[in-house]
């Protein structure tokens, strides 16, 4: 990451500011969709606003090289970057600061904290690049620590060393997405995972809360790439084998990976690489109606093509996002190669769309980022910067996605989206907008990716937005999804994750924490609470 200051209250740098222009257009669109004028309730904080509670823990002389306590750290360290998360922002509500931040630059370092922790009975919150939107990096951990410690790995980025012969990388995990890919572009290689929050997220987090990249089909989940890590616990360190496979037993990095900070601190990882891509090809086809799209979604996913976008998007998002008029439901599609054109698949998944009534203009060679495509990405890569823009409106904007099998995936879409209406008409008195998109999709089902808004009151906007999410994760679990298909679990899905799971594996979690985190300081009320202490949900969800 670079030396800038990073924006405690919004996305991206604190010195990236939506340009007026930009934000009057967002202003007058939404004043345009809910027939009234819209007028900000509240500007962007400054540091010097917040009554931050004092440091209740200094770090030792050993750890003071690596420590910081100053008010613009414990700020961008308390929150994620979730919608909730910037309301309390705006609303200078911040009463469980971190009370110290670490940079470790190794894994020393890293074990010396939380040596350090254990023994000063100091909670540890792991910290990538803080993109959590699911209250995963929160610092409220309850009362039954001296202090909260926030661990952010952001000085641990290097890429190590490169086999070019195994394509292959071993990473340090606080390495950002830009600067990753910068060091193994000089080699033609790139992971090629690009989750929307590839800027300002990390490889240890990526890893940490299972994430999920662009692309839409075959390899496009980190756990694809992962091949080895090294893990420091409180209660010691371990490295894995790095090895193409294996078929000896459980996988130690599969038990890490989507732990989200709870047993341990992912500090470096084997990476599988790819050749960067050379050729391209792809089409924007309409669709009279989502569901008739959502059929030939499914034949693409099942015909063994891999394309490497498959996005589907319904009429009302297309319209926002100029992806189309709002006349039609648009599928994104696009394939990539290292190795050869890619038009021949690109003609035979025509064939396929076309027998469920697609429609498309002459594909382009190479124009992912052009057209339809183009323009959705663009709003795609805009869309968290807005948020800064619509929270002091008043309007109430958040998503959450999941995976549902084909078979029950139309009185899915249906369910969701009348009972989600009448969540959002419940909560705030006003008719909301859901939209639906397919991030992901497999032989055997979809990922759809809902976003909903609504006119809320900024005074309320926390009591509105918390009724409405515990709405939409009970309607997903009850209709058979997952609570969270790319987003991880945090402390907001706490709930339909212990529905989700059976509670024999979270006893077992719960085991495996008593090993490697003796002292339950790693990231409490994440997942599940570990035996020895009873923490709860504590985050968003709970206040």
């Amino acid at each position: 990451m670079s030396g800038r200051k990073r924006k405690f209250w919004g996305w991206g740098f604190d010195d990236q500011r939506v340009p007026e222009a930009e934000a009057a257009m967002v202003r007058e669109s939404l004043s345009k969709t809910y027939g009234t004028a819209l007028e900000a309730a509240a500007v962007p904080p400054e540091a010097g606003e917040f009554d931050l509670r004092a440091p209740r823990i200094k770090a030792p002389q050993s750890l003071a090289r690596i420590a910081h306590d100053d008010a613009h750290e414990r700020l961008v360290h308390a929150y994620g970057k979730s919608f909730p998360d910037s309301v309390r922002m705006f609303q200078r509500h911040v009463p469980e600061p971190p009370d110290v931040v670490f940079y470790p630059e190794s894994a020393r370092d890293v074990a010396d904290v939380l040596d350090w922790a254990s023994r000063e009975n100091v909670a540890v919150i792991p910290f990538g690049g803080g993109s959590s939107v699911v209250g995963g990096v929160e610092t409220a951990v309850g009362g039954s620590y001296r202090g909260v410690a926030s661990l952010d790995l952001g000085r641990m980025g290097r890429v190590i060393e490169i086999d070019r012969a195994s394509r292959s990388a071993r990473i340090e995990a606080g390495a950002f997405g830009p600067a990753l890919e910068a060091q193994l572009k000089p080699h033609h290689l790139t992971l090629r995972h690009f989750p929307q929050s590839f800027e300002f997220s990390t490889l240890g987090g990526w890893i940490a809360t299972r994430s999920g990249g662009h692309f839409a089909t075959l390899y496009t989940h980190i756990d694809d790439f992962v091949q080895a890590m090294e893990v420091v616990t409180p209660a010691g360190q371990f490295a894995t084998r790095r090895l193409p496979g294996s078929g000896a037993g459980p996988q130690p990095e599969r038990l890490m990976i989507g732990s989200e900070g709870t047993l341990g601190v992912i500090t470096s990882a084997d990476m599988r690489l790819q050749d960067a891509p050379k050729f391209r090809a792809s089409a924007a086809i309409r669709f009279a109606d989502f569901l008739s799209g959502a059929e030939a979604v499914r034949a693409l996913s099942q015909s063994g093509l891999h394309p490497s976008n498959c996005r589907l998007i319904d009429a009302q998002e297309a319209r926002g996002t100029g992806a189309g008029d709002g006349s039609a439901s648009v599928l994104v599609l696009g394939f990539e190669s290292a190795d050869h054109p890619q038009d021949h698949k690109l003609a035979r998944a025509l064939e396929l769309v076309r027998d469920h009534g697609g429609q498309w203009d002459p594909p382009r060679q190479g124009g992912h980022r052009e057209g339809a495509a183009g323009a959705w990405r663009d709003a795609f890569l805009r869309a968290p910067f807005w948020r800064e823009v619509i929270v002091p409106l008043g309007i109430i904007v958040d998503t959450f996605e999941t995976a549902i099998t084909w078979d029950r995936f139309a009185g899915f879409h249906a369910n969701v989206t009348a009972r989600m209406k009448a969540a959002m008409r419940a909560a705030t008195g006003h008719e909301g907008r859901i939209t639906c998109r397919f991030t992901h999709v497999y032989p055997d089902g979809p990922a759809p990716y809902f976003s909903f808004q609504v006119p809320g009151r900024f005074a309320v906007l926390m009591v509105q937005w918390r009724a409405i999410k515990e709405a939409a994760n009970e309607i997903v679990v009850n209709e058979g999804g997952t609570i969270t298909h790319h987003h991880a679990v945090g402390r907001d899905h706490r709930p339909g994750y212990g529905r989700e799971v059976p509670p024999l594996f979270i006893s077992m979690m719960q085991a495996a924490k008593a090993v490697s985190d003796p002292a339950a300081i790693l990231n409490p009320g994440v997942l599940f609470d570990p035996v020895s202490r009873a923490v709860g949900v504590t985050g968003a969800m709970a206040r």
